[in-house]
């Protein structure tokens, strides 16, 4: 049956080893989850992630119910079978392609998303309507209807709806979105409840509040109330300063259960996770090391001895430039990786000057298996006290 258990906890930062249990494996935490939005991580195929040693796997609710649709996927026996991948998925409920508006607040008319061709047509307290990009017609979700499609996904792990506001906005703004994601929480718990069908589906709560810490504080005390399996914190990393977004773990952390795992919605970058970690993070997923690597971005450990406790621990190549003509060494020697296993950056290079779908293929692996790696030493130092 699913469970969460903290094998280890540091004694020098809020840093935990721990074992996150679903119907499809355990999962090793702290870990990672590349994004695999429309039941694809771009350019990879579900075996080179295995072979990679993703763990868990992170779709999309509103992607996936426009395209394939639900209906396909049933058909399939969901998700896992869909796209042959055996080990955990978590999706999300697409609260964030949904209010992720290029307006500083929700306007009452048609309001262009930022990743997407979609429009908001209307949010109130029953769900969002919204005109689906594959054609144009008139969708509706709501926290009920997402607990069901993620339940048809086979979710391992489902989150609920959340009003995702965007930064910066006014104070009564955030405060309605609390309001709203509070409300849309207990009903997607009553969903789950009523349906005996999703008793191995495990479902997170969101933490919202904008940059205002009482609003934060008061979403973790009615969201915890409700006693879900584990707790994300949204509304992060949509623009505030990084700064803020620690201070906020900083004050919103020590009020999550201890017993159940954390989740850090959106984050980020190498040494955002590893800081995160330290203040008692769990879960993590970011389009970051995927879309960095298809604009020819690179990540590689810094050193011969890397200590991801230590500052500077990995450096950033961005493989298009000049100077990696003529370079045939690999991107990072110590990386068992197929892209450095067998190719050398002036190859790699090559391929991007070419336009050659190949380049995003072999930049994608090698991310991946940096992200990877990092929570591998990530967990590596937290058991042998370093951080």
């Amino acid at each position: 049956m699913p469970g969460f258990e903290i094998l280890k906890k540091s004694k020098i930062s809020q840093a935990r080893l721990t074992e996150l249990k679903t119907l499809h494996g355990i999962i090793s935490g702290p870990f990672f989850m590349p994004i695999a939005t429309r039941g694809v991580v771009k350019n990879l195929t579900p075996q080179e992630l295995k072979d990679l040693g993703a763990q868990i796997i992170l779709g999309n609710t509103y992607h996936l119910m426009l395209r394939p649709g639900i209906e396909i996927i049933k058909k399939a026996n969901g998700l896992h079978k869909f796209m042959n991948w055996d080990g955990p998925i978590l999706t999300d409920s697409g609260g964030y392609q949904i209010f992720s508006l290029n307006s500083k607040n929700v306007p009452s008319s048609f309001s262009k998303t930022k990743e997407t061709n979609l429009f908001l047509i209307k949010i109130n307290d029953e769900g969002v309507w919204f005109q689906s990009e594959r054609d144009g017609q008139k969708e509706f979700l709501s926290p009920e209807k997402a607990l069901k499609i993620q339940i048809a996904l086979s979710s391992d792990i489902m989150m609920v709806l959340d009003e995702c506001a965007p930064y910066p906005c006014s104070y009564d703004y955030a405060k309605k979105a609390v309001e709203r994601t509070n409300n849309w929480a207990l009903r997607s718990k009553r969903a789950k409840k009523r349906l005996k069908s999703a008793i191995t589906n495990q479902l997170f709560g969101i933490i919202q509040g904008s940059v205002y810490k009482d609003l934060r504080l008061q979403s973790i005390k009615e969201i915890t109330k409700l006693n879900f399996d584990g707790y994300a914190i949204g509304g992060l990393a949509v623009g505030e300063p990084r700064k803020k977004m620690f201070e906020i773990l900083n004050y919103t952390i020590p009020f999550l259960p201890k017993n159940k795992p954390r989740y850090l919605m959106g984050v980020g970058n190498p040494e955002e996770i590893v800081e995160a970690v330290k203040k008692g993070v769990d879960m993590f997923d970011c389009v970051i090391p995927t879309r960095n690597a298809r604009h020819g971005l690179l990540y590689k450990f810094s050193g011969s001895k890397t200590k991801i406790e230590e500052s500077n621990f990995y450096e950033k190549i961005h493989i298009r430039n000049e100077k990696f003509k003529k370079d045939f060494s690999v991107i990072d020697k110590k990386c068992p990786c197929y892209t450095c296993q067998n190719h050398s950056r002036a190859y790699l290079r090559y391929l991007f000057m070419l336009n050659e779908p190949l380049a995003l293929r072999l930049a994608t692996i090698h991310n991946l298996a940096f992200y990877l790696e990092l929570m591998k030493k990530i967990r590596e130092a937290i058991k042998e006290g370093f951080i």
